[in-house]
């Protein structure tokens, strides 16, 4: 059971969610994936149980892209904002990008995940862990 919430949205407010707290966990994917997804060196996800979490799109603005391996991608068809990551390798779960929360998920990130595909440009100064293949 959340014992809080935190709320958040896309750029245009099209799409709002509501998200049970605390998070499974909060990590930087560096996957090519999100790189390109989110056109940035790497995208920060929260990790949400999906059944605590409520999405309102109020203009049916919220798209899924869904890839051959059965990931989905969420994201706002009026302003753009990529949003949400789910996948049946982590059923139950709703990931989130961090920089949508209006308020704080009281979990700062945890890890670096798929840091083998990070980008040469980016000089990362924190020493969290680095895992290559997982979340």
């Amino acid at each position: 059971m959340p014992t809080s919430f935190a709320h958040g949205s896309c750029l245009c407010g099209a799409v709002r969610f509501e998200a049970g707290l605390p998070p499974k966990w909060v990590a930087h994917c560096h996957c090519t994936r999100c790189q390109r997804a989110h056109g940035a060196a790497f995208v920060t996800w929260v990790g949400v149980d999906a059944v605590d979490t409520v999405v309102s799109d109020t203009r049916s603005a919220l798209t899924w892209y869904t890839t051959s391996e059965g990931a989905s991608r969420g994201f706002c068809h009026t302003c753009g904002s990529p949003m949400f990551f789910k996948s049946p390798r982590w059923p139950g779960e709703l990931h989130i990008a961090r920089a949508l929360f209006l308020e704080p998920v009281d979990l700062m990130p945890q890890s670096h995940v798929h840091f083998d595909t990070r980008v040469n440009w980016v000089c990362l100064g924190d020493s969290l862990p680095v895992e290559v293949d997982a979340v």
